[in-house]
């Protein structure tokens, strides 16, 4: 069984390394996608036995997601692991994620962090739960943590799906068209680590969240 982890990263020098190297200890082939960055997040990772694929240009996680699906399949995986770049995600759990999604059929797996969704800033702790709410009311999975970024994707799913998103609502887009395309779709609680006070987080509230709130409506709700 094949399978490979992704790394979206911009302008993450101060956590890239880091979160490379604990990765690398699963043991599993790794990409990192730098989308444009102008700090020095590459060549934190320089010399280190990880694919790179740069863009020329920021053009959001979306892009980035995509372009390190478009790799992975190309390469013949069958299952895509996703994790950002600044340290939330717990790199031993990926195992034991990939285990789950293969054991039960699974064709995207999510690592839930809603039990910390009262540490979130405001705005974004808001549409998670309400957003967690209107999968439930629209799919019926038990999906209470539609945004997170820690995910297995089954290659079959991933090559049945054309995305279109650019930014973070991607992960919302791909969530809503697996489940319309009748892939299996499940959740697992794994709790995200503290911020360190390195971490940079390039969500922007009010117009990501939009953005995410009008992608699940434009492609959940039949036309």
């Amino acid at each position: 069984m094949g399978i490979c982890v992704v790394i979206p990263a911009y302008n993450s020098e101060k956590t890239i390394e880091a979160v490379v190297r604990e990765t690398l200890q699963q043991g599993f082939p790794l990409l990192v996608v730098d989308d444009g960055s102008t700090d020095g997040t590459a060549q934190r990772i320089a010399g280190l036995p990880v694919n790179l694929i740069r863009h020329d240009r920021n053009q959001g996680k979306g892009m980035a997601l995509r372009t390190a699906f478009d790799w992975a399949l190309a390469h013949g995986f069958e299952y895509v692991v996703t994790l950002d770049s600044d340290g939330q995600h717990d790199p031993t759990a990926i195992r034991p994620m990939i285990e789950i999604a293969s054991g039960n059929g699974l064709d995207l797996l999510l690592a839930s962090r809603y039990s910390q969704f009262r540490e979130m800033a405001g705005l974004r702790r808001h549409w998670n739960r309400f957003g967690a709410w209107c999968m439930r009311k629209r799919t019926g999975f038990e999906i209470d943590d539609s945004q997170s970024g820690f995910r297995v994707y089954s290659a079959r799913m991933l090559r049945a799906v054309t995305l279109a998103s650019k930014g973070y609502e991607l992960e919302m887009e791909v969530l809503v068209k697996a489940w319309k395309a009748g892939f299996s779709i499940g959740s697992v609680p794994v709790a995200a680590r503290v911020a360190d006070g390195r971490s940079t987080s390039h969500f922007r509230p009010v117009r990501d969240t939009w953005r995410i709130c009008m992608t699940f409506l434009k492609y959940s709700i039949p036309q």
